[in-house]
């Protein structure tokens, strides 16, 4: 091409690419990954408890409501602690206000018997139908 530069010559010689550089893009999705990592098991909800083992399924919450039962006995709507009395005079309302389908109680595996079987006790007085227990799956032998 006599009389007109070429189009390297008009850029120092070096060859235009169109890439996109996607290192940046993967430093994100990896960052993501490992914050849904950590945060998946604290959105379980509920306070965490030593869970009895039984042949049972996994723990597949659908539309409910968790309460748990810690070793000393005290018990937790979700992760706010209550007292036996606000429990039994509140229970009914939330659970309807939640429009929670199904009830998780949680007990420790050191719980006192007694602990849980009131809990499922005022759960019934609360004309509360669906109420689940939940347990560590037992492994296969």
């Amino acid at each position: 091409m006599i009389g007109r530069a070429s189009r390297n010559d008009s850029h120092g010689g070096l060859p235009v690419r169109a890439e996109i550089n996607v290192t940046s893009l993967v430093d994100v999705a990896f960052t993501l990954l490992v914050i849904f990592m950590i945060t998946a098991p604290i959105l379980q909800g509920g306070v965490e408890v030593t869970l009895p083992k039984a042949p049972a399924a996994p723990f597949q919450v659908s539309e409910g409501l968790v309460i748990s039962i810690d070793r000393d006995g005290r018990i937790f709507v979700e992760d706010d602690e209550v007292n036996r009395d606000e429990f039994a005079a509140a229970i009914g309302a939330l659970v309807e206000r939640r429009g929670a389908e199904t009830v998780y109680v949680k007990g420790d595996t050191d719980v006192a018997y007694g602990s849980v079987l009131w809990v499922i006790g005022t759960l019934k007085h609360a004309e509360i139908e669906a109420v689940s227990l939940v347990a560590e799956p037992e492994l296969e032998r």
